[in-house]
């Protein structure tokens, strides 16, 4: 008896680890199109996504802030405040091609990243599904 409720507690840890595995966003992740990579890792309390290289022109051209339109998009944060929220994650999206920060929802499936922004109180969203590289 005192064998199986060992086993059983166990199974439990084992569990609870894989799924605090499962609930760490970190890694890199190349964007749908496959123009954008971007590192996802802890910042503060929650998680942070950093551009880290961009194809073609990468610069913050279509920033509604003027001043910020020269610069480079490789250091930018581009998802912020990502933290966990019923079965994915939640946080804010900047989209460096419409210069327009959108409410996101991240989800998590083997080696892809479904990645929605949405406006509208999440009435519309828009959804991609990008690859981890690590």
């Amino acid at each position: 008896m005192r064998s199986l409720i060992l086993s059983a507690l166990g199974l439990c840890l084992l569990t609870g680890a894989a799924h605090a595995q499962a609930r760490d966003p970190s890694g890199t992740y190349l964007s749908e199109s496959g123009e954008t990579r971007v590192r996802i890792a802890r910042c503060g309390q929650a998680y942070c996504g950093t551009i880290i290289s961009v194809r073609g022109d990468a610069k913050d051209a279509n920033n509604p802030d003027a001043s910020l339109r020269g610069r480079s998009l490789v250091g930018v944060q581009m998802i912020s405040d990502i933290r966990p929220s019923g079965e994915g994650f939640t946080g804010q999206l900047y989209n460096y091609k419409d210069g327009k920060t959108y409410t996101g929802k991240m989800s998590f499936a083997g080696k892809t990243m479904q990645l929605s922004g949405c406006v509208l109180g999440g009435l519309i969203c828009r959804s991609q599904t990008w690859a981890k590289l690590n």
